[in-house]
């Protein structure tokens, strides 16, 4: 056989060459199917949703949408593509057991099974700072950079852990001392006292790889910030401690690389890795403006978001905290922590704080996530959005310099009200589940077993408040869980109409939406003569219809007066609004209100 020449192989040969207009054209086909009314010079916009830091996220992104790219490389400014040249990160272990005997257990068990650095809080609602010594036992320090977080209580602290390191080499002494006098006002309600720092500045001197300050974000994420408003805070917040820095004497280029900033992160993929990109390119601009010409790159500690778990169906924290990782990795973060999936359940053990350990281990070796620098870079998405969100972060940064920075905004409560107007849009989404949580408000299951560990000490302070996405789905099955030990669940009676074929998809909805808030559903099928009899043996006082369009239109109104007659205080119908009226009281529908539905039916079960 004859040797042929190569020829360039083209993957997209035998398709038609792809276009906006030809997926906008598709696109609408399928819209006008579906009865959605749409713009018709772009369909695309019934399709495009409103993210939280005011700007429109789209359904498709090409090289149209891309915005102008900086041509550094990573490790060098703007850091849009990483702080270091070379990928990998730092797997930070958290611990905050008030046991120092058993923190030091699990510490150990920690960088045994392949943690690299720690991260230890102490104080009232961690580990006694006076016995930090216990925590660390058989801890070698030159070896594991260890990151304090003790609030108020970071001066002292911080000294107590140079006299346990005294014995090392100033060079061997890694991790950060942790103060945030702004994040820790911010937790008790304390007015922010920044005075510590410039003695933290001074007793950092001489220890090249100990640095004294954290910003940590994760304490106006809890509080309900958005990605913009946690960037936003962040930038202001250290801006804050620069100017700190530079009041007491020292340096801006050493001030400007004494930081480490914390992030959440969370099951929002794509919105956690262009948060990353966006805070470094921030923090390098704030940098430029302050005539720092030897920049190093933001230093970021990611941490898998403590406000997206559950205590209810907490395994499937496991999900979203591998994803919350996966996007540090892809973000370009220095160093993770994953949270235990049963952390918001109380203090984690051993089993919650391996797995969290083997998420990083699988992704790190396994997955090879640590082989590439800036994976996303390029993306149209990621691309266009970190450029969005850094210019919506900018914007709420400035906004806040214009009140007098971080530490004035947050006494005259400015900072309290931004983070407020985020978790309210938010908590409006959670209740119409267009925010779904998988495992409570979609997909929830009555009968699972729980999952119980022991209680942490209870938050101190009168601080930002402390949010998780579930809490209020979780409210309303505890109050049923506590009526159901009293015999008394609430229940919702779901009235089926028509065959199997036609009534199910519906009473799979409202069934699935009861279960969210803990309302038993009772499902009884037939004639409307027998739907009311197997109403008034239910112990339910408000039923709901389940069924097609056409089937509601011969027997709805029927079976409603049926179910009027035998004692049903309100009859709902799955389905549009407009089919209200009549018997017909209330309508549950994708995108209603399921929390406010959920309510009324408590409303009637204790009434």
């Amino acid at each position: 056989m004859s040797e042929q020449p190569d020829q360039p192989l083209s993957l997209a040969a035998d398709f038609p060459p792809a276009s906006r207009q030809r997926w906008r054209e598709l696109v609408a086909g399928v819209l006008a199917k579906s009865g959605i009314r749409y713009d018709e010079a772009e369909p695309e916009t019934a399709l495009a949703h409103e993210g939280y830091d005011g700007f429109p996220v789209a359904p498709l992104y090409t090289a149209d949408d891309l915005p102008e790219l900086p041509a550094a490389e990573p490790g060098r400014p703007p850091y849009l593509r990483g702080d270091q040249p070379r990928p990998g990160w730092d797997v930070r272990a958290r611990h905050d057991d008030a046991d120092p005997v058993a923190a030091s257990r699990a510490i150990l068990a920690d960088l045994a099974g392949g943690a690299s650095s720690l991260w230890l809080k102490l104080g009232p609602d961690g580990i006694p700072a006076g016995r930090l010594a216990e925590a660390l036992a058989g801890v070698y320090l030159e070896l594991v950079p260890v990151v304090l977080d003790a609030g108020t209580d970071c001066l002292d602290a911080a000294r107590t852990f140079l006299q346990l390191a005294a014995e090392l080499a100033p060079a061997e002494v890694r991790g950060s001392l942790g103060a945030d006098p702004v994040g820790a006002a911010a937790r008790t309600g304390a007015a922010p006292d920044l005075t510590p720092l410039a003695e933290l500045w001074r007793l950092t001197d001489g220890y090249p790889n100990l640095l004294p300050i954290t910003v940590d974000g994760t304490v106006y994420h809890d509080a309900g910030g958005s990605d913009g408003d946690e960037l936003a805070v962040t930038a202001a917040v250290g801006l804050a401690y620069l100017r700190a820095a530079e009041a007491a004497g020292v340096p801006l280029t050493t001030a400007f690389a004494g930081l480490e900033f914390r992030y959440a992160v969370t099951a929002d993929q794509f919105g956690s890795i262009a948060k990353l990109r966006a805070a470094r390119r921030i923090w390098d601009r704030i940098g430029e403006l302050s005539g720092i010409e030897q920049r190093a790159g933001q230093r970021q500690h990611a941490v898998t978001s403590a406000a997206m778990l559950t205590r209810r169906d907490p395994w499937v924290n496991l999900l979203r905290t591998t994803i919350g990782c996966f996007a540090a990795a892809i973000g370009g973060a220095a160093a993770i922590t994953v949270t235990p999936f049963d952390a918001a359940l109380g203090q984690p053990d051993e089993f919650g704080r391996r797995l969290a350990r083997n998420i990083q281990a699988i992704l790190h070796d396994e997955a090879s996530l640590a082989r590439v620098t800036d994976a996303a870079g390029g993306s149209y998405y990621v691309e266009a959005l970190t450029d969005r969100l850094a210019e919506a972060a900018w914007h709420k940064f400035t906004e806040l310099e214009r009140t007098g920075g971080a530490p004035a905004a947050l006494e005259s409560g400015a900072l309290a009200e931004l983070l407020e107007r985020s978790w309210q849009a938010r908590r409006r989404n959670l209740a119409h589940r267009s925010d779904p949580i998988t495992g409570v408000s979609e997909f929830p299951l009555l009968a699972e077993e729980p999952v119980r560990r022991p209680a942490r000490p209870a938050l101190t302070g009168k601080g930002l408040p402390v949010h998780r996405y579930a809490e209020d789905y979780e409210q309303l099955r505890d109050r049923a869980d506590e009526l159901a030990e009293a015999g008394a669940r609430p229940a919702i009676f779901l009235a089926a109409l028509g065959p199997a074929a036609v009534h199910t998809p519906r009473l799979n909805f409202a069934s699935n939406l009861a279960q969210a808030g803990g309302v038993e559903p009772v499902v009884g099928t037939g004639e409307p003569a027998g739907l009311a009899a197997a109403f008034a043996a239910s112990g339910a006082r408000i039923a709901c219809l389940c069924s097609s369009d056409k089937v509601y239109a011969e027997q709805a109104a029927e079976a409603a007066a049926a179910l009027k007659g035998a004692g049903a205080r309100a009859v709902w119908i799955a389905g549009k609004p407009e089919l209200v009226g009549g018997d017909i009281d209330r309508a549950v529908f994708t995108g209603c209100d399921a929390l406010e539905r959920l309510r009324w039916i408590f409303e009637e079960a204790e009434a």
